[in-house]
């Protein structure tokens, strides 16, 4: 159970319900748990999803996998339980079980130079955003990310840090699976 209410998808009612649909939602009580929190503000539930659907599905440098990988990496950091189960799927998909798996301690999985910087930069980013340099971006620039990959890269691990702290900030548990 969440810390505040959430409406379930068969109680809501006008903009809240046009929402849900947009959002996915089956009619069933389906919708995750994450969209379901922003019931009481559903101008907050529209930014969000337009904001997640943007970053994790729109166009991007990053493959879908990159982007996972930040979110486990920026969701384990953050220990954000939620999210970590919920990308740790995701990123399953795209890769393996072995592979989520090995990102427990992602500094020493088998990753690409590109990969293992990038989550290295998600790390920085997460723990002391305010300790970013211009040198920590030059030395992106220098194994080949472009300035775009660079912006990706923070507006992924930006969102975690947002979501994150709504997931547990609010206490939103993970979905009952059947």
């Amino acid at each position: 159970m969440s810390y505040i209410k959430m409406i379930k998808e068969s109680k809501a009612t006008g903009k809240l319900k046009r929402l849900y649909t947009r959002c996915g939602a089956k009619g069933d009580d389906s919708l995750d748990n994450i969209l379901k929190i922003h019931s009481l503000s559903p101008d907050s539930l529209k930014g969000h999803w337009e904001l997640y659907r943007g970053i994790m599905y729109g166009e991007s440098s990053l493959t879908k996998a990159q982007r996972e990988m930040i979110a486990v990496v920026v969701s384990q950091i953050n220990e954000c339980e939620y999210w970590l189960v919920h990308h740790g799927e995701g990123l399953r998909k795209e890769t393996s079980l072995e592979f989520v798996n090995s990102l427990r301690d992602y500094r020493t999985a088998t990753l690409s130079e590109f990969d293992m910087l990038m989550l290295l930069h998600a790390e920085k980013l997460t723990l002391k955003s305010n300790s970013i340099t211009p040198e920590d971006i030059e030395q992106l620039r220098s194994v080949g990310f472009t300035d775009q990959n660079i912006l990706d890269i923070n507006q992924v691990t930006a969102y975690y840090a947002y979501v994150n702290r709504v997931a547990s900030g609010l206490g939103v548990e993970l979905e009952k699976k059947d």
